[in-house]
């Protein structure tokens, strides 16, 4: 019978023998459109940080009701109600830029601007 101590070994020995015989595999992540997630609809985002992730605020701005423009004109702030708030990774954010300039790209250069694309640009 083994001690304690000697099983953990063991155990750790067992664990990068199994870690050290696995493949790398290359695949794609794409959206599942089967969920029934309901799109959110938002024309502002207010971005902040942490040292470890990026927080993507994201309204719904109307136009302001005649007291909501009084306030403004008090406060110098208008509140827009939150619709969404995604934090991601740090390590994500570049991806992300690059995705978002690549489908402004194509979104610039195309001369049919109705829709949105058949399958993901990148």
């Amino acid at each position: 019978m083994l001690k304690s101590g000697e099983w953990l070994s063991a155990s750790c020995d067992d664990t990068e023998e199994i870690m050290s015989e696995r493949k790398q595999i290359n695949f794609t992540i794409i959206p599942d459109e089967s969920s029934d997630a309901p799109r959110t609809y938002a024309n502002f985002c207010a971005i902040s940080h942490t040292p470890f992730d990026f927080t993507l605020t994201f309204c719904e701005v109307l136009p302001p009701s005649e007291k909501e423009v009084r306030e403004a004109e008090t406060e110098r702030v208008l509140r827009a109600p939150v619709c969404a708030r995604i934090v991601v990774p740090m390590q994500f954010v570049p991806n992300l830029i690059s995705a978002l300039q690549e489908h402004l790209r194509s979104f610039s250069e195309s001369t049919l601007k109705v829709g949105p694309p058949k399958e993901p640009i990148h």
